[in-house]
């Protein structure tokens, strides 16, 4: 098939496209730069703005199946900023998909769509959306999500996957920033409770959009659904950062705060950041806050079922592919 990956040059755009090179498809990209990677890859770049329709809708037109991975991530920014790529740009994806008669599509969303604050433990995907969300990402998201899962009929099947906390070798997001703020000392675990997560290696990740794109036809099982993804394997929240850590040298957190003084101090940053218009993320917000004081594991049966998904990466085992990823980078 003639397959586009949105975010094709990204962390997970890039691991997708991989493994459908492997499958011998015809792989194009849309983002909004030319990544060297994929040029060595063979792969056919299209560059422009998600909030573009008509750089869109080129990229789009004769595909078979998109795999809408691109979004605007983070915790700092104006809803404005979130918005355009994460909704405008899911709107245009799916017009586009209409109009040059895409028959299916699989979108990257995230667990943080149904994030209220609280513990997430064994939640499956009957967990409704949040009334407020603390940050415009995963609103923006949430929102999306729902138009890709609604565009879902009998001539177009669409299916959202929820990966939660990919990292792995080539990350650019997570394993960068834990590793830095660690090296700076400015980690700090946020309360004493051992709250279990449950992340996701980035092959495994990869290996789950995949699937779902195989499953996926009008009026199957998949059509129209979301499911969360990630390796079955919850682990205390600090011991994974520690793990991390350790993996890049650096020395695990020790020192601690209350959550109750994270969350005032996230409000407070965020307030002053506001007011002042700095546009560099605080080192805390009430999203991070709670993020990293609660709870966040699921209920992976659905993806087994309907998907066949099986993580084949395990957290020991990814773990040291990082090492000596890290180590090769020095």
């Amino acid at each position: 098939m003639k397959i586009l990956v949105t975010g094709g040059g990204g962390f997970l755009g890039q691991a997708i496209v991989k493994l459908l090179l492997q499958q011998d498809h015809e792989v194009c990209s849309f983002s909004r730069n030319i990544y060297p990677q994929l040029t060595q890859l063979g792969v056919d770049q299209f560059v422009g703005d998600l909030a573009d329709l008509s750089a869109v809708v080129n990229a789009v037109d004769g595909c078979d199946l998109v795999y809408h991975v691109a979004a605007r991530a983070g915790v700092w920014g104006s809803y404005n900023q979130f918005y355009q790529p994460n909704v405008v740009g899911t709107k245009n994806i799916l017009l586009a998909c209409k109009k040059c008669a895409v028959t299916k599509l699989v979108y990257t969303s995230s667990p943080s769509v149904v994030f209220d604050g609280s513990d997430m433990e064994n939640i499956d995907e009957s967990v409704p959306y949040p009334d407020h969300f603390l940050s415009w990402y995963p609103q923006t998201k949430a929102e999306a999500e729902q138009l890709v899962l609604a565009a879902n009929d009998a001539s177009f099947a669409t299916v959202a996957l929820r990966p939660h906390l990919i990292w792995g070798p080539e990350d650019n997001h997570l394993v960068p920033r834990i590793l830095e703020r660690g090296r700076a000392g400015a980690l700090r675990r946020i309360g004493k409770r051992p709250c279990l997560v449950d992340t996701v290696y980035i092959d495994n990740a990869a290996k789950a959009h995949i699937l779902a794109a195989q499953n996926l036809s009008t009026g199957s099982a998949v059509a129209g659904k979301a499911y969360f993804i990630a390796n079955d394997e919850p682990l205390p929240l600090w011991d994974l950062v520690n793990k991390i850590l350790a993996a890049g040298g650096v020395p695990p957190v020790k020192k601690t705060i209350s959550p109750a003084l994270a969350y005032a101090a996230g409000w407070f940053l965020e307030r002053c950041y506001q007011g002042l218009r700095i546009s560099t993320e605080p080192r805390m917000t009430r999203f991070v806050a709670k993020e990293l004081s609660t709870a966040h594991w699921f209920n992976l049966s659905a993806a087994k079922i309907d998907l066949g998904y099986q993580p084949e990466v395990s957290i020991t085992q990814g773990l040291s592919r990082l090492q000596s990823w890290l180590q090769s980078k020095g």
